[in-house]
């Protein structure tokens, strides 16, 4: 499916993440975050994996170990009521989350409630704008929730005319995170798979003029098998940099609808087999349009944990 056609739940995530953009700052409490520390996240089950790390053989029984959850799925429970959210979603099983806006609460409220539930947020979602304009107020309300990565969620189509001038924007933002003990992550939709008159893929440009110390990759795998992408290809490329990525399934061509993760056509075996390479630590089950699924947002990412905590090889 090209951009064109993946139109609506784009610019949904676009309205979305306007909407949420200067609330998580205003939000913050700067003064009051200053001393704040960066608890150690949970890792997932992939550890910290050596470029060119031993694969995973299919049928070994390896589980994936802690499942996460992007909360953009149930970003209309999240703008309900944030606390019962969690909690659900605690329930259903997941023991990380990754935000996507905080929806009016200070930092330190967002601490205690995942406490509350036995969750940590290793990653967050914040627009690029954001972190250009105030990184250090990006990095205090971070290391007081708890996230490691601090990650770019998407691009407005204006933004995407330079990825050079990206790239390099990426690396002056990686290095600002670093200093102050996060990493910056960047996360793919399709169109960076789109060659749009350039010899190179934009992907490519990013992958080859970002520093892999400063800049992790959080692949969405739905996006880029979507874009005709082989994610193995990429994981071969870049051993160890993908440390998170975005689970959630897809109907097949031609609509390429999503789908809860075991529900559709993409072969999670093949891909997961080479998590060890990939440097996989987090997997974040994702479905952008989940409200509209039979039973709802909570429905769709409960089928998706039930398949995920199951998985073996």
């Amino acid at each position: 499916m090209s951009d064109e056609a993946s139109k609506q739940p784009l610019q949904d995530r676009r309205a979305f993440l306007a909407t949420l953009g200067g609330v998580a700052l205003a939000a913050s409490g700067i003064s009051a975050l200053a001393c704040a520390t960066n608890p150690s996240p949970g890792s997932g089950a992939a550890g910290t994996a050596a470029a060119g790390g031993a694969d995973v053989a299919a049928g070994t029984g390896t589980s994936l170990g802690p499942i996460g959850v992007q909360l953009y799925t149930v970003r209309d429970e999240m703008q309900k009521d944030v606390a019962a959210t969690l909690a659900r979603v605690a329930r259903i099983g997941y023991k990380e989350v990754e935000f996507a806006g905080y929806f009016n609460h200070s930092p330190a409220e967002i601490r205690q409630m995942l406490d509350a539930n036995g969750l940590t947020a290793p990653s967050s979602h914040i627009p690029l704008q954001m972190m250009q304009a105030d990184p250090a107020a990006v990095a205090a309300t971070a290391k007081v929730i708890g996230h490691e990565y601090v990650v770019v969620p998407f691009l407005d189509p204006s933004m995407r005319n330079d990825w050079h001038g990206l790239a390099k924007t990426l690396n002056d933002i990686g290095r600002e995170m670093a200093n102050q003990g996060l990493k910056l992550g960047y996360h793919n939709h399709n169109f960076e798979f789109a060659a749009n008159g350039t010899e190179t893929l934009p992907y490519q440009i990013l992958v080859d003029e970002t520093d892999p110390a400063l800049v992790k990759l959080e692949m969405d795998l739905y996006w880029a098998t979507m874009a005709g992408q082989d994610p193995l290809t990429w994981f071969a490329k870049e051993p160890g940099r993908f440390e998170l990525v975005h689970v959630k399934d897809s109907r097949g061509a031609p609509d390429n609808q999503m789908a809860p993760v075991g529900s559709g056509t993409i072969d999670w075996h093949r891909l997961f087999a080479k998590r060890a390479q990939a440097g996989i630590k987090h997997f974040f089950v994702e479905h952008d349009n989940a409200a509209e699924m039979p039973g709802g947002s909570f429905a769709s990412i409960e089928a998706s944990y039930k398949y995920l905590s199951a998985f073996r090889g």
